[in-house]
């Protein structure tokens, strides 16, 4: 029998995003389930939902798919994440696998995301023109919302991390570069946006003592970073700083 494609479409609710999927759950299937997921979580929405009812799941070791999203937009975007399924044998085997160690599972979208478990959370975003002047007017923006914030203890490094991401962004991309900053879980944010669907990648042989300190001084100075794609093909490049004062 010939596997039917995955269908995937993605609702944005007013507390949430529900991706719903359908078709067969295979190896093949696995990455687009996956990547689709990651992208819908960029969006920024205060959570995701995966309603995957109508998904056909014949490898039950696929389930893991949804356990590795949860760790990854748990980590950044830091939003909560659960799996629906009307069918009682996805949740089950979403249990004895282990996923609801992760995400919650639930058997609709509207007790799902009546749970989600949204933690106090700050934002504030800006975009730059650009222009030679478009790192310091970034670090300025850092600056005046950490004073907001009164996070002060992460500013110093916060305006290193935009600097280079807003400075990688207007050296390898045409578009603007966009910066969004969050406090969520005691952890503040930093991610610039892009236009460009071409990865940041780390360069470890480069000397710290050269001009341009790059993503390696980002991934020294943080306790994590990445890049994640995004609708319509474009990438967020993110690092989080732990934030031990308690914001405002």
């Amino acid at each position: 029998m010939t596997d039917r494609p995955l269908a995937l479409s993605r609702l944005r609710r007013h507390g949430s995003t529900v991706v719903t999927a359908g078709g067969d759950l295979t190896l093949g299937a696995y990455p687009e389930l996956r990547d689709y997921l990651l992208k819908s979580a960029a969006e920024d929405p205060d959570g995701l939902i995966a309603d995957i009812s109508g998904l056909a799941i014949h490898d039950p070791a696929l389930v893991s798919v949804f356990t590795l999203v949860a760790m990854r937009i748990g980590e950044w975007p830091a939003i909560p994440f659960a799996v629906v399924s009307a069918r009682a044998e996805h949740r089950n085997l979403l249990r004895r696998r282990a996923v609801d160690r992760f995400a919650a599972v639930h058997s609709d979208a509207g007790a799902a995301e009546a749970g989600l478990d949204r933690p106090v959370r700050l934002r504030a975003r800006r975009e730059f023109a650009r222009s030679p002047h478009a790192a310091a007017r970034a670090r300025q923006f850092v600056t005046e919302t950490c004073a907001e914030w009164t996070v002060p203890h992460v500013r110093d490094d916060a305006c290193v991390v935009v600097s280079e991401l807003v400075e990688n962004a207007i050296e390898h991309t045409t578009s603007a570069p966009r910066v969004r900053l969050d406090v969520r879980r005691a952890m503040f944010t930093v991610a610039v946006a892009d236009d460009s669907s071409v990865p940041a990648r780390l360069h470890e042989g480069l000397d710290l003592a050269e001009r341009g300190l790059g993503l390696k001084a980002v991934a020294q100075l943080t306790r994590a970073w990445g890049c994640s794609s995004t609708w319509p093909g474009g990438k967020i490049v993110w690092a989080v700083l732990a934030a031990p004062a308690r914001p405002r």
